[in-house]
């Protein structure tokens, strides 16, 4: 072949030879099996690769979107082609074309308009592990055959490697041959050669040959004529005029390589990805393999933990560069198992924010570089290292003894269960994790992989939580802390308690009480508690308090099981604390109880009320005890056992229920109380507010029973989004309400921030 330049600068005239075809089979030996050789010898590949005087020309084509979007879709590859390009004497070699039989044989019709590829073409094809077996005995024999001893793959774009090939191999559990973790870009290339062309994302192929003079191939089959333009390309550049040399050489990470971040390390919001959707065991290597192809920072993958500390399925990875970042986002929705992962932007504070950390302690534990981070959980709080080193056994080994265990401790040094521990290799990590769930004193540890990030964030967790339990001040007045309740026993381990659970959502004191049937009699005053969850809803649970653990062992006996509304109801007793630790947020399980998760968001402290002066007067604790009213009260019902009930609704004031001693900062909602009925509870008066609610709007307002006070407590609903205090003030003119030294005390409930929500005010 000769080709010739008239177009751009001066006269050139070149002539390709092609090589000999040979059939001498070389076999190169494959390092990945063996981590330690893999990064001992990357560094070497590239330095070869980069001063190669031999290229091998490559292309591929999916059963899917191809050009600009190759492998954003997950399609399998269908076609490979390549030719090499002796360098030094200016030969190319022989042109090769394997088809690839998918897993999944079918093609888009994209694909097939593109590549002009049916399934006649590739049904009787090898799948991808031969051709790649072909593909390194063809090149490597060439190359043989040339004199050389190393080569350097030359592509249109990374996403063939990146983005198809790695992916594609890691999830066939495929091994790629070194040649395919270094590689160099042609556009990349050429904008080196030729600066002024354009910037690369907008370089093609044919506006590439036409810059340099050379006509456009003709060939019609894709993968044909990519690879003789790249060849051509190829050989005009490295000729007179331009004499250019190859050296931007790209490398794929063999591995992930974990490590630590300080806070203070500035990371670039361009380079930070959200993936979220993951296996709730997934681990940061799990999580490289997704991205597999795409080069992760060292100590670039954090894993999200929820306020329980467990995992939430979410994680943060950093990237190397924005390029990979942005590829990164290509894989929205690709599949890991089973499941498909969401990945969306993120910020670097983000990032930050989970995997960095201060501790001087932290530090030096994940100094060791590539250990296995297993995490214990569970352990007992006199757990000490050498007990801890000798259940895991001698056969798997800590890390450097006891310098390779790390207890996670609160801030004035109390153990929290947890601990890491290091292990140089995976066979003794997993020798540890078959000790999963298996007792250590009088508990079973649960063990799991873990990351260097959430060393981090499980730490900074428990180094931030305060020593000594704060809470907002009273929203209405200061008064001094109660020990309990009025509506609530002590906390106690009596188990004079019930708990009722997968009540239907629609279920009502009345049908509890009918449920109940000839219990109710033992119930105690005010000792019906529905559980509502954060959003104000029915969560299907309540507790009943009895009048002894005798009558609460009969009821959980007689009604366990028993039929409500077509569903089965189970009944449980329990003690009056685990009552009350479920009803300030807790959970009640076969696990055991879980206190109050640490920090919610979503239960911040409301700050409206930080708008309105304290009033002068004290309001008795009964009076503040005192609910309002959720809903306008019920008719009379027809049995004779349950009156007219009055669902009691209390309004959030975590501050009076600081009987429980558990360390918490979070602000709660109050716990939803039991109605006042007339034949099994005490209903105090309340009969002015109630007339008031009533006649003024029964659809909106509703008012409570209150104890004896000097006023009453009005809710009301669905008020217009500009109403003022003039137009409360105006809509119940005609009845009394408190001095004008209370009227700062209407307020707006925390619930109208919400634009879904209707506006609520409490006036007194």
């Amino acid at each position: 072949m000769i080709f010739h330049n008239s177009l751009r600068g001066p006269a050139l005239t070149f002539a390709i030879q092609p090589i000999d075809d040979v059939s001498l089979f070389v076999e190169r030996q494959s390092h990945t099996e063996h981590p330690q050789v893999q990064q001992q010898f990357l560094p070497l590949w590239s330095l070869m690769a980069s001063h190669s005087d031999t290229l091998v020309v490559f292309f591929g084509a999916t059963a899917g979107a191809n050009g600009g979007k190759l492998g954003s879709d997950e399609r399998e590859i269908i076609l490979l082609v390549w030719q090499i390009v002796d360098l030094h004497e200016k030969k190319v070699g022989k042109l090769h074309q394997c088809f690839v039989k998918p897993d999944t044989l079918e093609l888009t019709d994209q694909c097939k308009e593109e590549t002009g590829l049916t399934l006649e073409d590739i049904i009787n094809a090898e799948p991808l592990d031969k051709v790649l077996q072909q593909f390194q005995q063809s090149v490597a024999s060439e190359v043989k055959c040339l004199g050389r001893s190393s080569y350097t793959l030359l592509v249109n774009s990374p996403l063939v490697i990146r983005q198809a090939l790695h992916p594609e191999a890691s999830k066939k559990n495929l091994v790629l041959p070194e040649c395919f973790f270094s590689f160099v870009d042609v556009r990349k290339e050429f904008h080196q050669c030729c600066p002024n062309a354009g910037s690369v994302q907008k370089l093609t192929m044919g506006f590439m040959l036409e810059y340099v003079g050379l006509p456009a191939v003709s060939e019609q089959m894709i993968g044909v004529r990519e690879v003789s333009s790249m060849v051509q390309l190829t050989l005009c550049i490295v000729a007179e005029p331009y004499n250019h040399t190859f050296s931007c050489v790209e490398t794929v990470n063999y591995k992930f390589d974990s490590g630590t971040c300080s806070k203070t390390e500035p990371v670039d919001s361009d380079m930070v990805i959200r993936a979220r959707g993951l296996p709730w065991q997934s681990s940061d290597q799990d999580i490289a393999r997704f991205f597999k192809g795409l080069n992760i920072a060292k100590g670039g993958v954090a894993l999200c933990l929820n306020a329980q500390g467990r995992r939430n399925g979410e994680a943060l990875v950093r990237f190397i560069n924005s390029e990979h970042r942005d590829l990164a986002l290509e894989r929205h929705k690709h599949h890991m198992g089973s499941r498909y992962i969401e990945v969306y932007k993120a910020t670097g504070e983000e990032f930050l924010k989970i995997a960095g950390g201060t501790s001087n302690e932290v530090a030096q534990f994940l100094s060791k570089e590539n250990q296995v981070i297993i995490r214990m959980r569970g352990l007992p709080f006199t757990a000490t290292t050498q007990e801890v080193l000798s259940f895991l056994g001698p056969e798997s080994p800590v890390t450097d003894g006891a310098e390779g265990l790390l207890f996670v401790k609160y801030p004035d040094g109390r153990p929290t269960g947890d601990a890491f521990v290091l292990f140089s290799c995976e066979e003794y990590a997993q020798n540890a994790l078959k000790k999963h769930k298996q007792i250590l004193g009088k508990r079973y540890i649960e063990l799991f992989r873990s990351t260097a990030a959430e060393v981090q964030q499980v730490l900074n967790r428990y180094m931030s939580t305060p020593l000594i339990s704060t809470l907002p001040p009273s929203p209405i007045v200061p008064v001094p802390v109660l020990t309990t309740p009025p509506f609530l026993a002590p906390a106690s381990s009596t188990r004079d308690c019930v708990r009722l659970r997968g009540l239907p959502y629609t279920a009502g004191i009345e049908d509890i009480l009918e449920f109940m049937g000839e219990h109710t009699v033992d119930i105690k005053p005010h000792g019906v508690h529905m559980v509502l969850n954060q959003q104000g809803r029915p969560s299907g649970d309540a507790f009943i308090q009895m009048k002894s653990p005798d009558k609460a062992f009969l009821v959980a006996q007689k009604c366990h099981k028993k039929t409500m509304k077509d569903r089965y109801v189970e009944v449980f007793q329990c003690s009056t604390e685990e009552m009350s630790i479920v009803l300030m947020g807790g959970t009640l399980n076969r696990s055991g109880l879980s206190p109050p998760p640490c920090k919610l968001p979503c239960l911040s402290p409301p700050t409206a009320y930080a708008a309105f002066p304290t009033p002068p007067a004290i309001l008795s604790e009964a009076a503040l005890y005192q609910p309002p009213l959720l809903a306008a009260p019920r008719p009379s019902p027809t049995t004779v056992h349950s009156p007219a009930h009055t669902l009691a609704y209390y309004p959030p004031q975590p501050h009076l229920y600081m009987n429980m001693n558990m360390n918490y900062t979070a602000y709660y909602p109050s716990p939803p109380v039991s109605p006042s009925t007339v034949s099994y509870f005490a209903a105090p008066p309340g009969a002015m507010a109630a007339a008031v609610a009533a006649q003024a709007h029964p659809a909106a307002v509703a008012a409570s029973s209150v104890l004896p006070q000097p006023g009453a407590l009005v809710r009301m609903q669905g008020l217009p989004y500009n109403t003022g205090v003039k137009d409360i003030l105006s809509f119940f003119q005609g009845y009394q309400y408190a001095p004008d030294e209370y009227s700062s005390m209407v307020q707006m409930n925390e619930q109208a921030r919400s634009l879904i929500q209707p506006k609520e005010w409490l006036c007194l």
